[in-house]
């Protein structure tokens, strides 16, 4: 189908040094748009997705069934919908217009289809069976979101955690004075045996602790989707079987609260970062990215509230071109995973003429900093890339988000690296998208804060009676 697409596949007038093939999704969706706009043979087209008593609706138009343009309109439709699903989650997802546009996306998000991958992550994360139904009455619902208040709490002695794929970081902090931190290396991925996690787990809480005189509250970061501090999905833990990771891993954190004996709270660390962007800022509308061994995203709206959604943009599409990388999870293509994280600098190196050492993807990526730091210029093209990569994505997201702030935070962005990733995305926003760029703001924390700064406001999760 990609020989057919005519309007998709559109290229950046600053194309990545390393990517010369890259067909920025946030070009490719204006592109298909104006078209679309300008023609008479248009039909719209409504995505409305069902979850846990809660749901979001997407108004788009289309082509109507027919047109010169089908092969456009099946990808254009097929993505959004990927990237709605991993953006604002759903169990049940309608489709409102041509009915062989339902059919097409109820055949891929299928047991058999080629996003059973999606599918399957929905149920498990739901707990119900994932649903694609064809609304041909145009009985649309009401959009029915929902939005909290998340941490920003000081008071107190407190722990904060952010488990990552390569390192786990913690922070001791006493009255809102952070008096400890650290960063202990591990590889949870591969261990199979869901106790090794609980007891890495609360032997770092129990250093943090003894940085104080005793432990008010918990609150932790983490990679992946979690609902009432359970456990739902996390590729951290993907190695337990799946009978276990019922037994002992879904309660992980309520075990932990138990046996801690105070209040423990988990949010997925997307969210973390937007709050860690929030409190430093002093104000909302916050997209926060964090950048480490995948991509994690949060969203703090115009309230500072956090809406329920997943945010996982780890599997948001951003490039349409044919031959993009696969995610080595779900085996999708052009997903933010691929682009902003570890694995896109270990992607990348190779194209750039680095030869990598053997290792963990976070030591490689220690190597091309390092070769970065002593001027080697073979590196700093591999931050430019990125930095293309995330203008564009920008431009993306802030179609389908409302924020004034896009922070950055994570391993990748350490050292002078961060500085160029962003330098590059600013200038795509002001070259592609300028009335983009005079709205947003993106934004560096200090170097502490992208390590360990998610610890920090993870610390802020819990409330104390005395908040």
């Amino acid at each position: 189908m990609a020989d057919e697409l005519r309007l998709l596949l559109v290229k950046s007038k600053i194309p990545p040094p390393l990517d010369l093939e890259f067909r920025p999704i946030s070009l490719g969706n204006r592109a298909y748009s104006k078209a679309v706009g300008d023609s008479k043979n248009k039909v719209p087209l409504v995505i409305v997705l069902e979850r846990n008593g809660g749901g979001s609706v997407h108004h788009t138009e289309i082509f109507a069934t027919g047109s010169e343009f089908d092969p456009d309109t099946h990808v254009y439709v097929e993505r959004l919908v990927k990237f709605l699903l991993w953006q604002k989650g759903g169990q049940k997802l309608t489709i409102g217009g041509p009915k062989d546009i339902a059919d097409h996306i109820q055949s891929i998000y299928s047991a058999k289809g080629a996003r059973a991958f999606d599918a399957k992550l929905m149920e498990d994360v739901y707990e119900k069976p994932f649903v694609v139904e064809w609304d041909g009455a145009n009985k649309i619902p009401e959009a029915r979101e929902t939005a909290v208040a998340i941490g920003g709490h000081l008071n107190g002695c407190r722990i904060g955690f952010d488990l990552g794929a390569s390192d786990y970081k913690l922070a001791a902090v006493k009255d809102g004075e952070v008096v400890f931190t650290t960063e202990l290396p591990w590889d949870p991925k591969v261990e199979a045996n869901p106790d090794f996690h609980y007891h890495k787990i609360n032997d770092g809480l129990k250093l943090a602790a003894s940085h104080l005189p005793r432990v008010d509250a918990i609150g932790g970061s983490s990679a992946g989707i979690y609902i009432d501090n359970k456990v739902m999905v996390a590729s951290l833990f993907r190695a337990v079987p799946k009978d276990l990771f019922e037994r002992k891993v879904k309660p992980m954190f309520l075990n932990l609260r138990k046996e801690w004996g105070v209040p423990l709270e988990v949010a997925n660390d997307g969210d973390v970062t937007a709050l860690a962007g929030a409190m430093s800022l002093k104000d909302s509308s916050v997209l926060g990215i964090a950048m480490g061994s995948s991509q994690a995203a949060g969203y703090l709206d115009g309230k500072g509230r956090i809406t329920g959604w997943l945010n996982e943009l780890a599997f948001g599409p951003v490039d349409y071109n044919p031959r993009a990388p696969a995610d080595e999870w779900s085996g999708d293509i052009g997903c933010g995973a691929q682009y902003f994280s570890q694995q896109a600098v270990v992607r990348l190196a190779p194209v750039a003429g680095i030869e990598l050492p053997a290792g963990h993807p976070a030591e490689q990526l220690k190597f091309v900093q390092d070769l970065h730091k002593s001027g080697d210029p073979h590196a700093e093209k591999i931050f430019e890339t990125i930095g293309v990569y995330l203008g564009h994505a920008t431009a993306l997201y802030a179609d389908l988000y409302d924020f004034r702030h896009l922070l950055i935070m994570g391993r990748v962005t350490s050292g002078r690296g961060g500085d160029i990733i962003l330098e590059k995305a600013r200038l795509v926003l002001k070259t592609e998208f300028p009335s983009l760029e005079k709205k947003l703001r993106l934004h560096l924390p200090d170097e502490k804060s992208k390590r360990v700064g998610q610890a920090v406001a993870a610390a802020s999760l819990p409330v104390l009676s005395s908040s």
